[in-house]
């Protein structure tokens, strides 16, 4: 996507060919910073302290780590440790595991000779497969957006709230939840996005940033306002991204998920949740059994920002000596969700409707 009229993607290969190049989602909204990561480790560390963030986007970055690693060692022995450090950054979504158990599928019998050149290539398919991924969930989804514009009244705007940031910064290109909203926008479809703020680690923000630098019309909320705004008609639609489907169409997203969807089905307002499949983990049927990564109190007890001066800094809004709980997904379940939207089309939130539409990718793991 666009930032001042340049294309980006959020993860290149550097013109040496032997490190790859990230934006450091830590400093937006107020600095675009890039980064070179030369080294798994380095990886790992890009997605633990979230310099890279969004399902998608760890998993492609994750199959990067693993070339990086071929480049440094091709040795069994290194294939299998650049494994275990890449898979333990980061618990919940399954986007990181699916996109390791790709590489260490293709490289494990392969020559050592040959594992660098197999690995680099790899995870430039896996990098372009998102692109198109997302772009067709971008595709199936503006046909909702579409549909409910064509029911107000003329040169009305379609109302939608998002949470989290699931947009092109969480994936390689296009996003998921912000990929029918761009799409919208380039129809001249009337639309505008309320943007909750996400707390702790506020990546509404992010969400603005993007929307901003594409001039579709939004505006920032508290996270609580979600519920006020469905229950005075200024929503239209809700749409949100995930980190791991179960095969029943339970999603777990960024924490205060939950709380929209309930919201939502309140006031009869549609839920979609929009996901590419490698999102959907075919081994787990009930959403209480994923996994709820729980990060380092300090994001909950203090906020990054800009000050009046232009400094950028960590301010710390909690008491001295408070226990913070820091939370970082929680789990919707389908009763729910209106519907899933994902690259083959808009399906159901349940098992027979998964299964109908994905059944060579779940036949393939079970």
């Amino acid at each position: 996507m666009n930032i001042e009229g340049k294309h980006y993607r959020t993860v290149w290969v550097s013109k040496d060919g032997k490190s790859v190049e990230i934006i450091d989602q830590t400093k937006l909204p107020f600095k675009f910073e890039v980064l070179t990561l030369d080294s798994a480790q380095k990886v790992a560390t890009a997605i633990q302290e979230m310099w890279v963030r969004g399902a998608p986007l760890i998993g492609v970055v994750a199959a990067y780590g693993m070339a990086l690693g071929m480049q440094q060692d091709p040795s069994d022995k290194n294939l299998q440790s650049s494994y275990d450090l890449l898979i333990k950054t980061r618990p919940t979504a399954i986007n990181l595991k699916w996109a390791l158990d790709r590489m260490m599928e293709s490289l494990k019998d392969a020559p050592e000779q040959t594992r660098r050149d197999i690995a680099w290539e790899l995870a430039g398919k896996l990098a372009d497969e998102d692109v198109e991924l997302c772009e067709q969930i971008g595709l199936h989804g503006v046909e909702i957006i579409r549909e409910i514009a064509s029911k107000k009244p003329a040169g009305s705007v379609v109302n939608i709230l998002t949470h989290c940031n699931a947009g092109w910064l969480a994936t390689v290109d296009w996003g998921t939840a912000l990929s029918p909203i761009y799409k919208a926008h380039e129809e001249g479809i009337r639309i505008h996005v309320w943007v909750d703020e996400t707390r702790p680690r506020n990546q509404g923000g992010l969400t603005a940033f993007e929307l901003g630098s594409h001039g579709v019309p939004h505006t920032l909320i508290a996270d609580n306002a979600g519920g006020h705004l469905m229950q005075h008609g200024e929503v239209d639609l809700c749409i949100v991204g995930t980190d791991r489907t179960t095969t029943q169409g339970d999603v777990c997203n960024k924490i205060g998920t939950y709380l929209k969807a309930l919201a939502a089905y309140d006031n009869q307002i549609p839920f979609y949740v929009a996901l590419p499949s490698p999102t959907i983990d075919w081994t787990l049927k009930d959403g209480k059994t994923i996994p709820i990564e729980q990060r380092n109190g300090a994001e909950q007890s203090h906020v990054y920002g800009i000050n009046p001066e232009g400094e950028l800094s960590w301010v710390n809004t909690a008491p001295a000596g408070t226990t913070c709980g820091n939370y970082a997904f929680d789990v919707t379940p389908a009763k729910y969700i209106t519907g899933l939207i994902t690259e083959r089309g808009v399906c159901a939130a349940n098992e027979p409707a998964l299964t109908n539409m994905f059944a060579d990718l779940k036949n393939s793991v079970i």
